[in-house]
């Protein structure tokens, strides 16, 4: 069955366009837009990036030192915020990659650190040189946020990552100061547990960033199903992690359904101070419908809009598209969206497609108050606010009302 075109699709940009404006526009959303000149040779099965055409990209050519030198000089351009970490590689208008396949990729981390003064954040499967970037770590303090993109040690690392460095290359790199983060996931008994104690004992400094990988659009069925296997385990092999009491900071941010919940007193408050009516539409993904409806019943009218851009298990608010809600609307001529919905990369009032506030008004006919207070500010708060394994085990497994939470049903 082929995918059904999008009723609201964005003006292209980059029509005649110099791959510069590309970089440009990266670097303006906070990016150090880095290119392979090619996909992504690594393959992961559950990459997020299979399908990205509901968004227009341009990849760049394989970056050179004279497009380096062009970065260097734009970001030292930029006022420096002590509090931003720089993101190392553009996806927004490119395609995300593995930007330490790039054969001078820790040359110019290394001269990023070396001719600004901005910090950096850059995320990895492992392809990096060992000595050097725990070298960097040491030498500039504090300036880089490593998050190592483990997945998974287990048996199900080959079938995932058939072209992913080596468990002992992963091991390696984890050996030092340089991994701020690392994340993986659960697939199965003793898969998650197994890797957090396992890193645990080479590094006791760095996050253990957890819990289940969400499948998209365009993923075999056989990997979507083993992702969704994850979940009926999640519970059990967070709860062997939080009795081995491991010295790191853990952590389990990967679902929206358990965010929700932990923050449900906060929603509701924030709900509460919008002063809707009883016969206000409001867009609501479904983690927030059910929320809403345990608490807020008849309060308002929640016009519950499925990530359909996305597809797959997605349940995310601020991943929203405008072409989503106009396939929800049923007759309605005022909306209520939450601003986070259009708070995207691609520019103010634009969804993760680039389509406008204005075109989704002109061509829908129907007319928007922006929600300014849920920005995407308030989303992220709430996202790690209650984020640790602790919370999740304390305050979601052991609550009385999560069976009644996760059996609320959302609208067809």
């Amino acid at each position: 069955m082929s995918t059904p075109l999008p009723i609201l699709q964005p003006t292209k940009i980059f029509t005649g366009k110099d791959y510069r404006e590309v970089l440009r526009r990266e670097l303006d959303a906070g990016k150090i837009p880095i290119s392979l000149g090619k996909s992504c040779p690594v393959q992961c099965e559950f990459c997020y990036e299979t399908d990205h055409s509901y968004r227009e990209t341009l990849e760049p050519p394989k970056t050179t030192q004279e497009d380096w030198e062009f970065i260097l000089d734009y970001l030292n351009k930029k006022p420096t915020d002590p509090t931003q970490f720089w993101c190392l590689g553009g996806n927004e208008y490119m395609e995300w990659t593995d930007l330490f396949l790039h054969p001078k990729a820790m040359e110019w981390v290394e001269d990023f650190l070396k001719y600004t003064d901005k910090n950096l954040t850059f995320f990895t499967v492992g392809f990096v040189h060992v000595p050097k970037v725990h070298q960097l770590a040491a030498q500039y303090p504090g300036r880089i946020n490593f998050e190592l993109s483990v997945i998974t040690l287990g048996e199900y690392r080959q079938r995932l990552m058939p072209h992913a460095p080596s468990v002992k290359q992963l091991l390696k790199v984890l050996d030092g100061p340089a991994v701020s983060s690392a994340n993986f996931y659960t697939f199965d008994d003793h898969t998650m547990s197994q890797d957090a104690v396992t890193i645990s004992q080479i590094n006791q400094k760095c996050v253990l960033w957890m819990g289940c990988l969400t499948p998209v659009k365009g993923l075999k069925q056989e990997t979507a199903d083993l992702m969704l296997r994850g979940r009926q385990f999640l519970s059990r092999e967070a709860q062997r992690i939080y009795d081995a009491a491991l010295p790191n900071m853990t952590t389990i941010h990967t679902e929206a359904y358990i965010t929700a919940f932990l923050n449900r007193k906060r929603i509701v408050s924030l709900f509460d101070s919008l002063e809707l009516g009883k016969k206000d539409t409001v867009v609501v993904a479904r983690s927030v419908h059910r929320i809403l409806a345990m608490y807020r019943k008849s309060r308002a009218k929640f016009l519950y809009v499925p990530n359909a851009t996305l597809g797959g298990d997605s349940d995310c608010t601020v991943l929203l598209t405008f072409d989503d809600i106009a396939r929800r609307l049923a007759g309605e001529k005022v909306v209520h969206i939450p601003k986070c919905v259009m708070q995207s990369g691609r520019g103010a009032y634009r969804d993760i497609a680039g389509v406008t506030l204005e075109e989704f008004m002109r061509k829908t006919k129907v007319k928007v108050k922006v929600l300014h207070k849920i920005d995407t500010g308030f989303a992220n708060r709430q996202l790690y606010r209650h984020g640790f394994l602790k919370n999740y085990v304390e305050d979601y497994l052991r609550h009385p009302l999560v069976q009644t939470y996760e059996s609320l049903p959302v609208p067809a």
